[in-house]
Formats: C-alpha cells, sequence, structure tokens
C-alpha cells in the first residue's frame, strides 16, 4: 500500500465529496429492486425513489436508514425512477443485530460490511467522538478476507497484498499535539478504533460523509498524517463467533473514572442517535502484527 511514500487522504468534504445519506421513516415508499449481483444481495424491498440522494461519481452508492425500524439499507451502483430501479448490489442490515452476511456475500461494499458506519461524520466530529473504526481503500487487495469481512475482490492471490477486512490502527505514540481540535478528534479514533479495509481504491483515502460543514482546512490537516505511522493489527482474538460481528469485551459500563472515549454503543437507537454496530467497534488490547509485507506495497 505504499506506506513509506503515501500520506492519508480525506476521500470526502463538501458536495460533490464523500458519501451522502438519506434517513427516512416507515412512510416512505419501497420499491423492488433488480441486481446484477443477485444471488448475493438482499431482495428488498428498498426505501428509495426520487428523493433518494445518490453518491456522485461511478460507484452510486444509495445509504439509507429507517429510523423507525432500525435498519440500514445499502445499494450500490443504484439509478432509475419510478417503480423500476436497478443496482449492482443490494444490502439490509438490521442495526439491533451482530449478525453477519453470508460468507462470501458481497453488500454494496467489496468487503461485505456495512457502508455508512464506517464514515467520518461531521457531526460526530462537531460532538468530539467518533466511537467507531473508519472505512478506508487499497490500490491491491488479496484474494482473501479477515473477519469480520466476508468478501474479497482481490486483484491476485499474493500474500504481500493487504486482504479485505484488515484493519489498520495509528501508532499511540504518534504526536497530534499540533492538530487542530477537530482532527485530533479523528486522529484519536485511529490510535483507538482503527481504519478497517473494505474496498479497492486508492491507497490510504478513507471515507466520511457529503456535509457542506467540512472546513477545507481540517481536510489540509488531515492530509500531512503519513501511512507509515499505522500499525496492522490481529483482532481475531474478540472474536466469539465467525458468523457474528459481537466481540469479546465489548459493552462494558465503566463503574466510575473517566474515558478519553465512551464505549461502544450496544443496542440500536437510531432516533437519537446513528450507532456504529459492533463489527466497527474497539480494538483495546489487540496485538500489533508483526513482519507483515502489505504496508509496503
Amino acid at each position: 500500500m505504499s506506506a513509506s511514500t503515501t500520506r492519508l487522504h480525506p476521500h470526502f468534504g463538501g458536495p460533490p465529496y464523500g458519501f451522502p445519506y438519506n434517513v427516512v421513516g416507515n412512510a416512505h415508499a419501497t420499491v423492488s429492486v433488480t441486481f446484477l449481483y443477485a444471488s448475493e444481495s438482499d431482495p428488498g424491498p428498498y426505501p428509495v425513489g426520487a428523493d433518494t440522494l445518490i453518491e456522485n461519481g461511478s460507484d452510486r452508492h444509495a445509504l439509507i436508514i429507517n429510523r423507525d425500524t432500525c435498519t440500514l439499507y445499502e445499494l450500490y451502483d443504484l439509478s432509475g425512477s419510478g417503480s423500476s430501479w436497478t443496482a449492482g448490489s443490494g444490502a439490509i442490515f438490521p442495526l439491533g443485530s451482530n449478525a453477519l452476511r453470508p460468507l462470501g456475500w458481497t453488500s454494496a461494499d467489496a468487503a461485505g460490511l456495512p457502508l455508512f458506519p464506517g464514515l467520518v461524520r461531521w457531526d460526530e466530529v462537531q460532538a468530539g467522538t467518533i466511537n467507531h473504526a473508519i472505512r478506508f481503500t487499497a490500490q491491491q487487495t488479496d484474494q482473501s478476507f479477515l473477519w469480520p469481512a466476508r468478501h474479497q475482490a482481490g486483484a491476485a492471490a499474493n500474500p504481500v497484498l493487504p486482504p479485505m477486512g484488515a484493519r489498520f490502527r495509528l501508532k499511540g505514540s504518534y504526536d497530534t499535539s499540533h492538530f487542530s481540535p477537530q482532527a485530533r478528534v479523528i486522529l484519536l479514533a485511529m490510535q483507538h478504533y482503527g481504519m478497517i479495509l473494505a474496498d479497492n481504491g486508492s491507497n490510504w483515502f478513507f471515507s466520511g460523509t457529503e456535509d457542506a460543514g467540512w472546513p477545507d482546512g481540517l481536510l489540509s490537516e488531515l492530509k500531512t498524517v503519513p501511512a507509515a505511522q499505522f500499525d496492522a493489527v490481529d483482532e481475531l482474538s474478540l472474536m466469539i463467533d465467525p458468523n457474528s460481528a459481537a466481540v469479546r469485551g465489548s459493552c462494558i459500563v465503566s463503574a466510575g473514572g473517566s474515558r478519553a472515549l465512551p464505549p461502544r454503543p450496544c443496542a440500536c437507537a437510531c432516533r437519537s442517535r446513528l450507532a456504529a454496530p459492533p463489527v466497527l467497534g474497539r480494538t483495546d488490547g489487540m496485538p500489533v502484527r508483526r513482519l507483515v509485507p502489505w504496508l509496503g506495497r
């Protein structure tokens, strides 16, 4: 991933950069969608329509949260109108569940994971806390995947390339004191939760929402962070069940004292917040992977 010569790149900002998302209720109409990869897609129906915001560019992702049922709908390469809609793939995630997609299934993202929970959001930064891992991409990946990922889209069977689902964490020794308070919110999440490789794309591009509120100065700051300051971490020891995103030691309620970051939300509460599911939770106690060649490719 050319870590020695690459810096982070925030792949988001004001329109048209980043992922827009939609929040709807039960009153929103639903439609059937015809999928290119129907065998690995959830049949729906999906709450899409003329009002649905779709990602700019060729991937045309649509991310929709039903606040009433606490359900996340994600589609890749969505197009259509009226009652006729097509997409490359589609996935439906009940946000109160830890269940992963069937083994080998894609989602709207190459790793088979939900996309929305891995996005950096401006409202999170303003609130002062990001309590989940962050989605990022690599130009080339291996034809394999690591839990909690469910799918690969590798260019070659090459162990030198990173697999989908690999997690990388910003070193705790990296000095963030000279960054703005807003940048430190994001960097602290990268030190605490890390980033998860979820799709093929430009090396070390990490994802966020499309929002006019993103300050250009903040985005410029984030572009100065060297990718070489990240370690690959082994999260396998946290796995309870290979088909579940639940993790050991999650949802611990502290009996006092203070924390730099709150524990990951355990339950869905869409009406009051947009919470990250356990799959993108914390990485405390994970061993750092040594002798991993991925960072240099």
